[in-house]
């Protein structure tokens, strides 16, 4: 059974908090009046929403992984961004009910005291990184007990862990994802932090089939790339490189990996996948977002037992901003909600 989430721990919004943050406009809907606000999570199994939407905004695994930090800074203004998109027939805004975030004021104000110099430092952030595993894994199984699909925002790809391991217990059984990245996220276990997601979850029996797309050839080592090549029964990968010399359309590598991971399905996006939009390891190379759109119309065809968008930010640390993060974000989710309709 899940832990109990504080109510100190979890953001829960007010339905005037929701709606200061929508602009109505006589002769217009918005999804902020129309979404479910759920006002506890004892309201989850009775919601008749699909979706459930959550807020995971910390940094920490990003800088336990020695990252730039500002993955926090995402959801907020997703959650405003998502709130004023128009209801439509397509999309009206009641298949979601919106639960609210987890709060990690406290964990983020101790890493800032930690000294990632030394040994002694990078061991503290990774435990405190440890401790969010604990949040996040209770609060995402109360959220598939219900019977939901969740949809989770913000923070770095550190949370892929604990969302696999609650898919897993929840479904008695390892499960499967794919995950559109630069980097494989399967470091060495020398701790949790955001690059070892995945190579914990698969170690630990929580994730069974793991289809990673758009790589990087600069950015993922040999050793890293050889341990990928050697474990093909369980790992799909696809380096965004071969696309352009082999001319593979993104599409067709998608469409192996629904293959490659039928079943129990989540899609992991990591937004480093895509050219210019700013996260923790932003590049000028990588899918276009009409790529990536498409790529999540394609789970029309299969049912995808969740959807996570990772290391957005809207600022990072080092003073670089991005305005339209949570307007790329929120179109990500329309598009999630519109496809597994």
């Amino acid at each position: 059974m899940a832990k109990f989430i504080s109510m100190g721990k979890l953001h829960i919004y007010s339905p005037k908090e929701i709606a200061d943050m929508t602009s109505q406009r006589r002769g217009e809907t918005k999804l902020g009046e129309c979404l479910n606000i759920l006002s506890a999570l004892s309201d989850l199994s009775a919601s008749p929403s699909k979706f459930v939407l959550v807020g995971l905004p910390e940094d920490v695994g990003v800088r336990a992984n020695w990252g730039i930090g500002g993955a926090h800074t995402a959801w907020d203004p997703t959650l405003k961004a998502l709130l004023n998109i128009q209801s439509t027939t397509l999309f009206t805004g009641r298949e979601i009910a919106l639960l609210g975030y987890l709060d990690f004021t406290r964990e983020m104000a101790v890493a800032d005291q930690c000294d990632l110099r030394t040994e002694l430092g990078l061991n503290q952030i990774r435990k405190l990184v440890a401790e969010i595993d604990d949040c996040v894994f209770n609060l995402i199984l109360q959220i598939v007990q219900a019977k939901k699909t969740p949809i989770i925002i913000g923070g770095g790809h550190n949370n892929a862990y604990p969302i696999l391991k609650a898919l897993s217990l929840h479904h008695q059984q390892a499960i499967n994802t794919i995950n559109l990245d630069a980097h494989a996220d399967f470091r060495a276990m020398e701790g949790r932090h955001s690059g070892n997601g995945f190579s914990y979850a698969m170690h630990e029996g929580y994730l069974s089939q793991y289809a990673v797309i758009g790589l990087h050839e600069n950015y993922n080592s040999h050793p890293l790339v050889s341990q990928l090549s050697n474990n093909t029964q369980q790992i799909f990968y696809s380096f965004f490189e071969n696309n352009l010399r082999k001319q593979i359309a993104c599409n067709d590598n998608f469409d192996k990996a629904l293959l490659f991971t039928r079943g129990i399905c989540g899609l992991e996006i990591d937004l480093d996948c895509m050219a210019g939009v700013l996260s923790s390891a932003s590049s000028l190379t990588g899918f276009s977002v009409a790529q990536v759109r498409e790529m999540i119309a394609q789970t029309a065809t299969q049912k995808m037992a969740y959807l996570h968008i990772a290391e957005g930010a809207s600022e990072l640390s080092d003073g670089r901003k991005e305005p339209l993060i949570g307007k790329l974000i929120a179109t990500l989710i329309s598009d999630f909600v519109k496809a597994q309709q």
